[in-house]
């Protein structure tokens, strides 16, 4: 039996790719069945931050002692106020770290420009673009130290192919889902990890049609559009402001990686392979720390 526990926000958690009779279905399910005797337990939730990863899944993660974990969170990160990389990267190294302790083959991201799937103009896409490669630059750190299954889908050509996206343009429909499994399944098949069939790569159905996508324009989308125009889009021309006002390196992924934002300062995850009480060290490090900054 295979023990596959996945933690993360909507894109694990399954959106865009509804199941049949309800609910979303998602790329866990797929790489699930290309792994012998797999038990899954999605504990993704829409929305999550680095930090809610750590504080709400994670515990519950170590409980389930998984075979295979995956920890792939930064996107909301980098859509709300007071952003900084640095706490992102530390709160998903505290994570990682314990589910590398606890005997979990860890699976990782390097996540997507959002600013590039939104088809953004260049003014409101450079800060977000600037966000998510310093995300990503602490994401590569993680995966270098603990020797997580890495994925760069950031610069993978199919990432960003309209055919793998759903009408939000956020979140895979279920070809894009598919291909999250593939290429998950690659790298544990080359890391040596025990696999079965390769997940199909192509959609059981047609997919979504043009038709489809206008009913849900007229339906979901309407109000979808209408709390982007409240939230996102004001928030992105304040940060595409703020850019043009601030140094050029204050959010460079060569500012985050300087010694004194290290994540490897970190108490708990100095260590490639800590122990398992020093996993539950960190896990209570991580919950003190989040209640004073609540």
């Amino acid at each position: 039996m295979t023990r596959i526990v996945t933690l993360g926000d909507s894109i694990t958690m399954g959106m865009g790719d509804p199941a049949p009779g309800g609910g979303w279905r998602g790329w866990t399910q797929y790489l699930a069945a290309g792994l012998p005797g797999p038990q899954v337990h999605n504990l993704a939730v829409r929305g999550a931050q680095a930090k809610h990863v750590e504080r709400d899944q994670l515990p519950a993660a170590l409980e389930l002692r998984p075979d295979v974990a995956s920890v792939i969170v930064g996107i909301n990160d980098t859509l709300r106020a007071g952003f900084d990389p640095v706490r992102t990267g530390q709160a998903t190294a505290r994570t990682v770290a314990a589910l590398t302790a606890s005997g979990a083959t860890v699976l990782t991201m390097r996540l997507p420009d959002p600013a590039q799937m939104f088809g953004l103009p260049t003014g409101l896409a450079r800060p977000l673009t600037r966000r998510m490669r310093a995300v990503n630059a602490e994401l590569d750190k993680i995966a270098a130290h603990f020797g997580t299954v890495h994925w760069d889908a950031s610069s993978d050509p199919e990432t960003y192919d309209r055919r793998n996206w759903s009408v939000d343009r956020l979140h895979p429909n279920e070809r894009g889902h598919r291909l999250i499994a593939c290429r998950f399944w690659d790298r544990l098949a080359a890391a040596g990890h025990p696999v079965a069939a390769q997940p199909d790569p192509e959609p059981a159905g047609p997919g979504a049609t043009r038709r489809d996508d206008l009913i849900w324009m007229a339906t979901k989308g309407t109000s979808w559009c209408l709390r982007r125009s409240i939230d996102l889009i004001p928030y992105l021309l304040f940060m595409a402001a703020r850019e043009a006002l601030m140094e050029p390196r204050q959010w460079s992924p060569e500012l985050s990686m300087s010694p004194s934002a290290s994540l490897y300062a970190i108490e708990g995850v100095a260590d490639p392979a800590p122990t398992p009480t020093a996993a539950a060290a960190v896990v209570g490090d991580a919950r003190a720390a989040e209640s004073v900054a609540e």
